[in-house]
């Protein structure tokens, strides 16, 4: 079969969910994956040989795949809440201490934040900063699944405070004005940073569109864990795809894509050059890939950058911290390391001058205590780590990137040991060889390995969920966001107007408006 109604450049979880919804509309769907299996970013890897665990490699938590996906998809997908939603040591007068945040708040947290702070006045504006943020989430929640609505729609629905501070001003202004302590305001701050280089005061309001996206997924913003890994919201879309009749390939490698009444997709599987036409081609690749396959000229000055550090740590157990609280209770939820609002700054302004941050600011995960099942026969007390950190941009490592990525590598555990009674290297697994079990990747290593240009994981800055009141609506793929120069070639990816983190919203949007295209 070498022509089908569409073909999806890209097996990501976004190209599986465009792909399955097509296919349960009785649509002829051919994906295409350059690698050698499905997923992208979402993916499980057995990162270190000696070991049966298998962790989430690159996206590691879930939050904006809303309900209703799964549930027209029919997704065979658990995804369970941290009983922690975060934990930020740090030393004050000499001493540490660290702020408690519980998932479902309670006097715990309130303690905590009173001990940090000597009142309760910094819980009460956190309590009211969040509400607000909350109602927000609320009503742009269900919009993501639906045609773009504009600025003004929203606008009129939510708090004039709110708008303003989310939306409007840099999100530093507000944490500012409604934030004393340092720490506190670089825990709200971190959700705006995540794969975001910016300064919380950016005008161009980038950290705020990161911010808002961190905080809306299914109106609650809650970050959970899916059980057996990333790999498993992977292959729940994939089954849910070949199922409804698509068929799926992988070590196809597109190579062009020739617009038309009927477009022209060629790909090579490493023998043979291969072409297929549709009606529609969704492209699961970066707005910035599209164009090269489109024929145009790489234009290096319209790449994107990413800014993160990933490492994968196994660990034979649980290190202690400085500060005595449980290692189960601070690992359990987001650790936050070296992020109060003036080491985020310290260290963007840094990396903005071309310098590796020190100290490096990082966030430290343990999926493996909500989900065991990914370990695997591992010794008792085994648990994973991982750490994704902030402002480090692609450019740091043009020069020297082994150098540079091991010096990354270092300040990124430094920062970690810190904290730490017990230091990384105490803990860490070894391989018959004696090599730690670390595993690390920077934005070259993402590029090189998932053809996210720049090692940019939103595939670009992000866009705002909405559009303005004058953008144009006329067609279909401009109704949901997802449209290119070409009418029938779309963006189902990262990339697309809601596209970013583990979403399926991408495919969503495109599966439907090449529908309502079709009338």
């Amino acid at each position: 079969m070498t022509r089908y109604d569409a073909v999806v450049v890209g097996g990501g979880h976004n190209g599986l969910t465009a792909a399955a919804y097509l296919a349960r509309a009785g649509l002829s769907v051919l994906v295409l994956e350059r690698l050698g299996h499905v997923g992208g970013a979402a993916v499980s890897t057995q990162a270190f040989p000696d070991f049966p665990t298998r962790l989430s490699r690159y996206s590691y938590l879930v939050s904006l795949l809303p309900e209703q996906v799964a549930s027209d998809l029919g997704l065979n997908l658990q995804l369970v809440s941290r009983t922690t939603a975060s934990y930020s040591p740090v030393v004050r007068g000499g001493r540490p201490v660290g702020l408690l945040v519980e998932r479902d708040e309670g006097e715990a947290t309130r303690t905590s934040f009173r001990e940090l702070t000597g009142s309760d006045e910094e819980y009460d504006a956190w309590r009211t900063f969040y509400d607000e943020v909350g109602r927000l989430a609320e009503v742009v929640a269900p919009t993501l699944t639906q045609p773009l609505v504009t600025d003004a729609t929203l606008r009129a629905a939510v708090d004039p405070v709110t708008w303003r501070d989310v939306v409007e001003r840099p999100l530093g202004e507000a944490i500012e004005r409604r934030f004393r302590d340092d720490l506190v305001r670089g825990v709200v701050g971190t959700d705006a940073l995540i794969g975001t280089f910016a300064s919380l005061r950016d005008p161009s309001l980038v950290q705020n569109r990161c911010f808002l996206y961190h905080l809306i997924g299914n109106g609650t913003g809650e970050w959970r864990v899916p059980v057996g890994g990333m790999g498993a919201v992977t292959s729940a879309l994939h089954a849910s795809a070949v199922a409804a009749g698509a068929t799926v390939v992988t070590g196809a490698g597109v190579s062009a894509v020739a617009p038309g009444e009927d477009a022209e997709v060629r790909w090579h599987d490493g023998a043979t050059e291969h072409t297929a036409s549709a009606r529609f081609v969704l492209a699961n690749v970066a707005p910035w890939v599209l164009r090269i396959l489109l024929g145009e000229e790489e234009d290096p000055t319209t790449k994107p950058e990413g800014a993160q550090l990933k490492i994968n740590f196994l660990l034979s157990r649980l290190p202690r911290l400085r500060t005595g609280i449980d290692p189960a209770v601070a690992f359990a939820g987001t650790l936050h390391l070296a992020e109060s609002a003036s080491d985020l700054e310290v260290s963007w302004a840094a990396a903005r001058r071309g310098e590796l941050p020190s100290p490096l600011p990082g966030e430290v995960y343990c999926h493996s205590l909500t989900d065991p099942s990914i370990l695997g026969a591992v010794p008792p007390g085994t648990h994973t780590l991982t750490y994704f950190g902030l402002h480090t941009p692609a450019r740091l490592f043009e020069d020297s990137p082994a150098q540079t990525k091991a010096e990354a590598v270092r300040r990124a555990i430094a920062s970690l040991d810190a904290v730490l009674e017990d230091p990384i290297d105490s803990v860490v697994m070894r391989t018959p060889s004696g090599e730690p079990c670390i595993e690390a990747k920077i934005p070259q290593d993402v590029e090189a390995e998932l053809a996210m240009p720049g090692g940019h994981i939103f595939h670009g800055h992000l866009d705002w969920p909405w559009a303005s009141a004058r953008a144009r609506l006329e067609t279909p793929a401009e109704r949901w966001g997802v449209q290119t120069s070409y009418d029938g070639v779309l963006l189902c990816g990262s990339g697309a107007r809601r596209g970013g983190a583990v979403s399926g919203l991408g495919g969503h949007n495109a599966a439907q408006a090449v529908l309502e295209s079709l009338g």
